[in-house]
């Protein structure tokens, strides 16, 4: 069936071309890639998840949010289009009935430009109105650094997204409020 492949014993739709509405980064003019296939681009992501309703009332819901378009669900999964990468939200029978492990080897979280520092903020206070957690609450926005201002939030299944301020220079931008310091940034 064309769009359709069997992955992992379970039905896994394609994403064959992203909807170029979408906004997303895209390659610089100067960085050397050309062409319409770009190598070393990130293609798909997929996330196993053990309650897909629930996945895509969070995850799922912040993934559109973001800019990415859900498309057309199957039995055990839906993907979230992008610019030229999709997201893949899975609960097929190979999933275990184990918590996720973000401190064990592997894919720790996903770090996605989010826009502005404001956008970043709105984002934060709808996701935690959603169930996610802030991690690193004392250091927040600049856990990462006095230059990277970032909301890094859990969901219930303990799958960590991070929100980064696109262009966030904190010498040049001051949100009201909050202001890089020794302690709310240890990184410095």
């Amino acid at each position: 069936m064309p769009g359709h492949r069997c992955h992992s014993g379970a039905q896994h739709r394609v994403v064959e071309k992203a909807d170029p509405k979408v906004s997303g980064p895209d390659v610089a003019a100067d960085s050397g890639v050309s062409g319409e296939r770009r190598a070393s681009r990130l293609h798909h992501v997929e996330i196993w998840v053990r309650d897909l309703a629930d996945a895509r009332a969070t995850l799922g819901w912040l993934f559109e949010e973001l800019g990415y378009v859900a498309g057309e669900p199957w039995a055990c999964g839906v993907s979230y289009r992008g610019t030229d990468e999709y997201i893949v939200l899975e609960a097929g029978p190979d999933v275990l009935a184990e918590p996720h492990r973000r401190r064990a080897p592997g894919v720790n979280h996903l770090a996605f430009v989010a826009g502005d520092a404001i956008r970043v903020d709105e984002l934060t206070t709808l996701a935690l109105d959603r169930g996610f957690k802030l991690l690193f609450a004392k250091d927040h926005p600049f856990a990462g650094g006095p230059d990277h201002y970032a909301a890094y939030l859990e969901d219930a299944t303990r799958f960590e997204i991070e929100l980064v301020a696109d262009g966030f220079d904190s010498a040049a931008e001051l949100i009201p409020g909050v202001e890089p310091t020794a302690e709310n940034c240890p990184a410095t």
